[in-house]
């Protein structure tokens, strides 16, 4: 009975190498419930808002996050937390797949199950 609400999606883990697939999946579900303007600069939401948002985002990220930020009471400032924290996945991580991607060529690999397991690591 500790998850009262299934999660929507998978939930950010601790480590953030699935930040970049979360941030748009919570940017779906929350304009889905109508609460994106919580996550936004200058915003003039209400406390229900607010506090809708933050359990939304807080049911959907890694228990380890959860209790290091665990007194932050603002869907924004944790929104911003976790982007000062893990915004430097899109500066490592796509040139990488970027690269892989330009080199991957068929005809390196014995088999096609081997191409397409580099094919599905190099995506994700």
């Amino acid at each position: 009975m500790a998850n009262i609400e299934n999660q929507k999606f998978i939930a950010l883990d601790i480590s953030g190498k699935n930040y970049l697939s979360w941030v748009l999946d919570v940017k779906l579900h929350l304009s889905a419930k109508k609460l994106r303007h919580t996550i936004d600069e200058d915003n003039a939401a209400s406390n229900e808002e607010r506090a809708t948002a933050l359990i939304f985002l807080r049911h959907h990220i890694d228990d380890g996050l959860k209790y290091e930020y665990l007194t932050v009471e603002n869907p924004l400032e944790l929104w911003q937390n976790l982007n000062d924290r893990f915004e430097h996945l899109k500066v490592v991580v796509l040139p990488n797949a970027l690269n892989d991607w330009s080199q991957l060529r068929f005809q390196d690999f014995k088999t096609v199950s081997e191409y397409n397991s580099t094919l599905f690591k190099i995506v994700s």
